[in-house]
């Protein structure tokens, strides 16, 4: 096994196989990222002379080809090389002998990994958001398009009020305003470079951190050497608790729809090519894809307790522990925008039933509707409410066809251009 920090030393089979974990498969994924930190890095070191113009620009010619093999899906992590860092740097040194060997100047891998996990991170969170918002355009515009139809609204699982699908539609949509403002959080989190601060405790070489600041594009930089290695596990965590929090709203809303898809309910038709079948009942049309939403979704919001419990007992500096984090956290990015993805299909085909609340099943539904009615005539409410309810015990209460083809208060307010404008001032925030 090829290690950078080897000085000759065997080590155990069963040891190194242990230590190295998911390591070589999970950094090919990183490996771009590292390729881009490694690239400001020789590029700031010849500023601050500990490079000549010549080594920096024939190490930045290596790893722009290092990157090109990446984008291409060529790159390798070969057997035997602990992981994307490693690989990289012996490619320099096989491509360019010494001066390959001269990148390391003021570095660590703990900031280097650090800093290309958040490089990562970074373009993953934008990706979310650019997908997040396809779907709250999408909620909104079915929230119009549904404003007055009407569906029954329920509290502890039995019917309660009157409401409408454009009411259902714009509510997921106002989710995704405070996901957004989550999304946000772990942004700003996660927009701070971290390389330079090397072990943790900084470089005695002059760096210049502010440089490779500007160069990765980061919007400012970890200060403190010692919070920089800090951060690790830190920033993974509070992206973990942003993603849950959209998690849960896919999978309430995969939950909403996979009830009242069903014939029982009978509120949404799915698109059949979003559908499955069964092996032995011809008739059914299956939701397995909101299925799937709905436990991935669920398995997401357990990351957050999972990055803490790993992190919670270790001391300042690095730890092994934090490698395990990347096991979770990282194909976590990755699911989380397929269930958007799933879900932003999915709902383009859902098909909204007209008329459902002319079912006579629905009429109680609208007692609240009838002791307004009351009290619009004059009735102190308490008197209003005891004459419906006595009403319903006496099986004399009738629902009114007309309540039920009124303007129903709140149902027709949906609010969609304050949300709009809500969600589009925290996206103006971060993009």
């Amino acid at each position: 096994m090829k290690k950078l920090w080897n000085k000759g030393e065997s080590i155990d089979a069963l040891f190194e196989r242990f230590t190295i974990g998911k390591d070589p498969e999970l950094d090919v994924i990183l490996a771009p990222y590292d390729v881009i930190g490694s690239k400001a890095h020789a590029q700031m070191l010849a500023k601050v002379g500990l490079l000549s113009a010549s080594e920096s620009a024939q190490l930045c010619e290596q790893l722009d080809l290092i990157y090109a093999s990446c984008q291409k899906g060529e790159f390798l992590i070969e057997p035997g090389v602990e992981d994307c860092h490693s690989q990289i740097e012996m490619l320099l040194i096989e491509q360019l002998g010494d001066v390959g060997k001269k990148i390391h100047s003021g570095r660590s891998r703990n900031d280097q990994v650090i800093t290309a996990l958040k490089l990562f991170t970074k373009d993953q969170l934008l990706e979310v958001v650019d997908k997040v918002q396809v779907l709250f355009e999408l909620w909104l515009d079915k929230s119009e398009l549904n404003s007055k139809k009407l569906m029954p609204g329920y509290t502890h699982m039995q019917v309660a009020m009157p409401s409408s699908f454009g009411l259902w539609f714009g509510a997921y949509a106002e989710a995704l305003v405070d996901d957004l403002s989550m999304l946000r959080a772990a942004l700003d989190i996660t927009d701070q470079n971290p390389l330079g601060s090397a072990a943790g405790y900084g470089s005695s070489f002059e760096l210049d951190r502010g440089y490779t600041t500007e160069l990765m594009d980061f919007s400012s930089l970890n200060v403190n050497s010692i919070y920089a290695q800090m951060s690790r596990g830190k920033m993974e965590k509070a992206v973990a608790y942003a993603v849950a929090s959209l998690a849960g709203t896919l999978s309430k809303y995969s939950m909403d729809v996979c009830t009242y898809n069903g014939q029982d309910y009978g509120f949404f038709t799915l698109d059949k090519q979003y559908t499955t079948g069964s092996s032995i009942m011809p008739h059914k049309l299956n939701p397995d894809g909101f299925e799937l939403v709905r436990a991935k979704c669920n398995k997401l919001q357990s990351l957050p307790v999972e990055m803490t419990l790993i992190l919670n007992n270790l001391t300042t500096g690095y730890h092994r522990d934090l490698q395990v984090l990347k096991e979770s956290f990282i194909p976590a990015m990755q699911t989380i925008q397929d269930c958007l993805e799933v879900t932003i299909a999915m709902t383009k085909g859902l098909e909204v039933t007209d008329d459902l609340l002319e079912d006579s099943k629905y009429d109680l539904l609208f007692t609240v509707e009838r002791v307004n009615e009351l009290v619009m005539q004059g009735k102190p409410f308490r008197d209003a409410y005891q004459i419906v309810g006595k009403e319903l015990l006496e099986g004399i209460y009738e629902a009114s066809r007309d309540i039920k083809h009124s303007h129903l208060g709140s149902i027709g307010n949906l609010g969609t251009e304050q949300i709009r404008q809500s969600f589009e001032k925290v996206l103006s925030t971060m993009k």
